[in-house]
């Protein structure tokens, strides 16, 4: 089993996952190999919360230009858990 740090890379801050807060859900970067059962205990033991549902998706590079060089950014995986009614992760901007 890996390490929680090892599992949660960051969280995903952006418009949408800020207001998914207010539906107590989280969403975070995670390592691409974890599974479902990883990611819940890394976010239980970092977090002290309880998980009652994580989705995971991964996530495509897009393809980026700079002049006359094309590249490509790195393909992610990311996980929005569901967080028991009455928990919450404080300064999850913050993180």
């Amino acid at each position: 089993m890996r390490d929680a740090r090892d599992v949660l890379k960051s969280p995903v801050i952006s418009e949408k996952s800020v207001g998914l807060v207010e539906e107590n859900k989280y969403s975070f970067w995670v390592n691409p190999a974890a599974n479902k059962i990883e990611i819940i205990a890394a976010v239980e033991k970092m977090f002290k919360v309880s998980v009652v549902e994580i989705r995971t998706m991964n996530v495509k590079g897009k393809m980026k230009r700079v002049g006359k060089y094309a590249g490509k950014t790195t393909n992610r995986k990311k996980a929005i858990a569901t967080l028991k009614a009455g928990d919450k992760i404080e300064n999850f901007a913050g993180l």
